[in-house]
């Protein structure tokens, strides 16, 4: 444009480039506030000079053009994926599993550029970043495509003896389009795991990366619809105003990875349509270390699940509670590895990872006010860099023991016991995961009993994620629903109860029909509710009524052919009552 003489300055065309194409084939903006003539923009700003803030009304009309068109893409990108589901092809179980390996073929083929939009995303170096977010997929890819036919197959289930003719079943049946909301701070796998299920289970998918981690969310707009069906499973790139937007839209289930506070928004966004979720949310994962266990080893693993990806994993050690006789050696055993794994100068070492950006950097930082620090506290807002840290002394009532940290820094609480730790954990809202070391197998087995979390590692830290046949998620604030294996499978199907019924033996159902009796309640009493004991006394009777079921056949046949359906149910409520 040339320059609007009510502002003074120079309005540039390019923050008018959103208007549409049909807008500006007929020379209108689409806001409902003012229309161009189709002389064109030029002539209109020279005949317009006098009107005041006339270029910043044309602006705002230009970019809530551009909104409602991304805003339109959003819901036909919705529709699209639903006409998709319609046609039925994801379905079929061939179809799931062609998919399933395209997909591991998409990762395999693209490592390299994955791996570099990682690192780009939160300097995770390529040695982390495969083992995070590549090889457990490819396990879960592997162990989906090889027991999918038998998860989709009929489940069959235990009959009663009104049912022992018929075929009882579960069917497990695609939900529909299912919203896939990812997290930043493991980009890649957040996205894809929970696709494998979806996938697996034969919906239609819309998947939303986090706008935070830009580069791996570019990469997998861009590879998606590359490897599998586009119409099938489409990404949608945006942030705030684009995830807003999916919510208004009717899914048939949604699955959210991030925080409390944006699940609330997401639950309350579900509730309109009645969607099911799956909220794979945080919290503060407790770590009790007791004085009986291997103090080195503990300090170990605690100090890798800890500091791994700069602290930024929803199940890493919140803090540790230990007794205050151990809580010097825990320190020291920390401090010890920290210099184990990355060496004199943290800063430098390429195993070590940066906080995702400025605003969390600050937001960790602000924690360790007014904190006593044992070790570390370094920082650099430039690179976003906070070297790994401990607290000790810490109040239970600070600020840093009442919201999850997220961030490379372990407070240590010291407590008398582990009935205190007990407590302790008791008083909070329940975690994401909990960790106890101990020697003791009847500690341990009673920090679980007594306490409750989304997960349980002992010994260890963050391993029960690993394990496919182990359901991962939440409970309370920290989520609900779970996934993993067969576990994502189950959460993205329906299980359609299935009873297929004979059409014969119409004379057993008359215990069920009008008019009542005593007689027709007795029968059903008997049928399904009478038990004998299978000691000698029922061994007996038994083989009383055996003896007598024989003379009966063998004497009133044509009574029997009429009372058939009767004699067939008693007899084999007899068998089942003695199986019992």
């Amino acid at each position: 444009l040339a320059a609007d003489p009510s502002s003074g300055g120079t309005f540039p065309k390019s923050r008018l480039r959103a208007v549409s194409s049909r807008s500006r084939d007929r020379g209108t903006c689409r806001s409902p506030r003012w229309a161009l003539p189709p002389e064109g923009w030029e002539r209109v700003v020279a005949g317009r000079a006098s009107e005041p803030r006339w270029a910043e009304r044309c602006f705002e009309a230009a970019f809530l053009a551009a909104a409602s068109g991304a805003m339109d893409k959003v819901k036909q990108t919705v529709e699209r994926a639903r006409a998709a589901f319609g046609s039925g092809r994801s379905r079929a179980v061939e179809f799931r599993i062609q998919q399933l390996k395209a997909l591991e073929r998409m990762i395999k083929e693209q490592e390299r550029e994955i791996l570099a939009a990682i690192n780009a995303d939160i300097k995770k170096n390529e040695y982390n970043a495969y083992s995070h977010e590549i090889l457990g997929l490819l396990g879960e890819l592997a162990l989906v495509t090889d027991k999918l036919p038998s998860w989709a197959a009929p489940q069959p289930v235990e009959k009663t003896i009104l049912t022992l003719t018929d075929e009882a079943y579960i069917h497990h049946e695609p939900l529909g389009v299912v919203l896939v909301i990812g997290a930043w701070n493991y980009p890649f796998v957040l996205v894809i795991q929970p696709l494998i299920g979806a996938i697996a289970a034969g919906n239609a998918v819309v998947i939303k990366p986090s706008e935070l981690s830009e580069h791996t969310a570019n990469l997998v707009a861009k590879l998606i619809p590359q490897y599998l069906d586009p119409e099938l499973y489409q990404v949608v790139h945006g942030g705030i105003p684009e995830t807003t937007e999916l919510l208004k839209q009717r899914f048939d289930y949604i699955f959210y990875t991030g925080n409390p506070v944006v699940g609330k928004i997401v639950m309350e966004a579900a509730a309109k349509h009645l969607t099911p979720v799956t909220l794979e949310l945080g919290g503060k994962s407790p770590c009790y270390i007791d004085k009986d266990c291997d103090i080195d080893v503990a300090c170990r693993r605690v100090t890798w699940g800890k500091y791994a990806n700069c602290g930024q994993t929803c199940i890493a050690p919140d803090y540790v509670l230990c007794d205050q006789a151990i809580q010097s050696r825990v320190v020291e055993n920390i401090k010890k590895t920290l210099k184990e794994f990355y060496g004199e100068d943290v800063k430098n070492s390429s195993d070590y990872e940066r906080i995702i950006n400025k605003r969390h950097f600050k937001r960790v930082m602000s924690l360790l006010e007014g904190q006593k620090i044992a070790h570390g506290g370094e920082a650099d807002e430039a690179t976003c860099f906070i070297a790994p840290t401990i607290l000790t002394s810490v109040n239970p009532e600070s600020r840093i023991m009442q919201e999850e940290i997220f961030g490379p820094v372990l407070p240590i609480v010291t407590v008398k016991n582990v009935d205190e730790a007990i407590q302790f954990i008791n008083q909070r809202e329940k975690p994401l995961a909990l960790y106890v070391f101990s020697n003791d197998k009847k500690l341990i087995k009673r920090v679980i009993a007594e306490t409750s979390s989304g997960g349980v590692t002992a010994n260890d830290v963050i391993m029960h994620y690993s394990l496919p046949s182990l359901p991962f998620g939440g409970v309370g604030t920290s989520g609900m629903g779970a996934y993993h294996g067969r576990h994502s499978f189950e959460t993205f199907s329906h299980r359609r109860a299935c009873l297929i019924k004979s059409l014969g033996l119409e004379g057993a159902n008359k215990i069920r029909y009008p008019p009542g009796s005593q007689k027709k309640v007795d029968w059903a009493k008997f049928i399904l509710l009478k038990k004998f004991n299978r000691g000698k006394i029922g061994l007996i009777i038994m083989a009383v009524l055996g003896v007598l079921a024989a003379l009966i056949v063998k004497n009133h046949q044509p009574l029997l052919r009429r009372k058939a359906p009767l004699a067939v149910l008693a007899g084999q409520r007899l068998a089942q009552l003695y199986k019992y």
